[in-house]
This record gives structure tokens, C-alpha cells and sequence, in this order.
């Protein structure tokens, strides 16, 4: 009996990005492609015949440090707003109120 399933042609957004991601950390093509396959799925971002969910469109419409601030907000409590994305090592920091207000130094 053949599969229910419909793959789509084109491969999904926050896949392709996945894939760079574990070539650039040294695993060849065809690992990438079955790691990212396999977290993806699991993580609900793809379906079992391997298209985007709705969350894994609307993840792979967002750039890497919205979903690093997306991510933090998740885990750790808080809005994706609450957040400033470090770019060098594509992580977040909550943004803390001294931050944002000068502090009165005195000589």
C-alpha cells in the first residue's frame, strides 16, 4: 500500500538552516540532512512525511536572533522583547533595567 504522506518539493526554511548549521560544525551532507530531519521532527517543526508545521513556517520566517530571543522567552520565562540577541555566539541576555538608565557617577 502506498504512503499517505505528500512530500513537498521544496525543502522547508528552518531545515536548510539546520543543515548549514551541522555542515558547518563538520558532519557531512547526508548526517546533516538526518539529524536536522530527525530533531525537527521531533521538536514539532516538521510532520512525519517531513513538511513544515505551522510552527516550523513561522520559525523559518524568522531570523536567527529572533529565534534566539524566542527560544530564551520560552525557557526562561518572559517576552521575546525582554531579550538582546549577541550575534557572535548566537545566544541571548535579558535586558536588565541598569541597563537602560544612566548611572550618576561621582568623581
Amino acid at each position: 500500500m502506498a504512503s499517505a504522506c505528500k512530500k513537498s518539493k521544496k525543502t522547508p526554511a528552518i531545515k536548510k538552516r539546520l543543515i548549514s548549521q551541522l555542515k558547518g560544525n563538520g558532519k557531512s551532507a547526508q548526517a546533516a540532512h538526518a539529524i536536522a530531519t530527525s530533531a525537527l521532527k521531533k521538536s514539532g517543526n516538521l510532520d512525519k512525511c517531513g513538511n513544515a508545521t505551522a510552527k516550523g513556517k513561522r520559525r523559518g520566517k524568522m531570523t536567527p536572533g529572533q529565534r534566539a530571543k524566542d527560544r530564551a522567552a520560552t525557557q526562561k520565562g518572559g517576552k521575546a522583547s525582554d531579550y538582546h540577541y549577541k550575534k557572535a555566539n548566537n545566544s541571548t541576555v535579558k535586558n536588565r533595567a541598569s541597563l537602560k538608565t544612566k548611572v550618576k557617577r561621582y568623581k
